[in-house]
Formats: C-alpha cells, structure tokens, sequence
C-alpha cells in the first residue's frame, strides 16, 4: 500500500525525487504521512482540496479489501 501512494504522489508532483512516505501504524488505523517540496504541497493538495480528497477515497478504496483503515496526511 506504501508504495501505491508513493507512486500516486511522485506523479502528481514537479519534484517526484522529493516525495517521501512513511507508514505510521495508529489504533486501528494506518497513517501514510506524505513528505514533499514546499512549492508542491499544492499540487497534491489540488483546488479546494480536490485532489487529496480523491487520493484519499482511492486509498481507502483499496484498503476494504484488507479490511483496514487507512488514512493520509501531508507533512
């Protein structure tokens, strides 16, 4: 799961080599932490939070399938 946001998040960003995630384990929930370049939090983020709300919705949508919860935050 790890690397799916990892590869999500290069994609989306000018500066992919800056991208870091780390899985943080929370309760009963995964948190990816998502670490990238000041002037690409935007991008990520998108208009009005579009786009890490879709982001969020795919991984979650994927994680059913495990029966986990999983949620992501920007760093």
């Amino acid at each position: 799961m790890k690397e799916l946001v990892e590869l999500i998040a290069r994609g989306l960003v000018e500066q992919p080599e800056a991208v870091s995630v780390r899985e943080v384990q929370r309760e009963q929930v995964t948190v990816y932490e998502i670490s990238v370049s000041p002037s690409d939090v935007g991008k990520i983020v998108g208009k009005g939070g579009r786009l890490i709300k879709a982001f969020r919705t795919l991984l979650s949508t994927a994680a059913i399938s495990d029966g986990r919860r999983v949620s992501i935050e920007i760093v």
